[in-house]
């Protein structure tokens, strides 16, 4: 959306943005989650190990990354619904609409999720993570390594 406010140097900068984007999974997460109803609301209340499978053109990315605890883990919600704009946070009846950009719900327009996932084994193409409620089969779109002094 373009803001009607926007400065005249900002309007072309903004309108040259709204397009679409392609963007291409790097890998695929295999969970015990199936259906939303199976998974926790958060990767940090979830008990079950994951497993990243990377696919192999981007095994060269993987260089170094078995030295980090943690980990950004980067996922495209493709189950997710993109027409929600307002939820009751944890789906609580009694919780007031709220936007879903003042949420961490995953129906949103763009559903994108960010985990901070504890790193417990690589091989291979293969991570071995705990910390995500991501359902099995979910793309991945990017890894960074989580630094505390950065990221908290």
């Amino acid at each position: 959306m373009i803001q009607e406010t926007a400065a005249p140097g900002n309007r072309l900068r903004e309108e040259r943005f709204v397009e679409e984007f392609r963007l291409v999974p790097i890998g695929f997460v295999r969970s015990p989650y199936r259906r939303p109803e199976d998974a926790p609301h958060q990767g940090r209340e979830a008990p079950a190990e994951c497993r990243l499978e990377i696919l192999e053109p981007y095994r060269a990315a993987l260089e170094g990354i078995a030295s980090r605890e943690r980990l950004l883990v980067l996922c495209w919600l493709d189950r997710a619904p993109r027409d929600v704009l307002q939820v009751r946070p944890r789906g609580d009846p009694t919780a007031p609409l709220t936007g879903v950009f003042a949420t961490r719900s995953p129906r949103r327009p763009n559903p994108i999720a960010a985990y901070v996932a504890r790193l417990l084994e690589v091989r291979g193409t293969v991570l071995r993570v705990s910390g995500l409620d991501a359902l099995d089969g979910t793309p991945i779109l990017d890894l960074k390594p989580y630094v505390a002094r950065l990221d908290e």
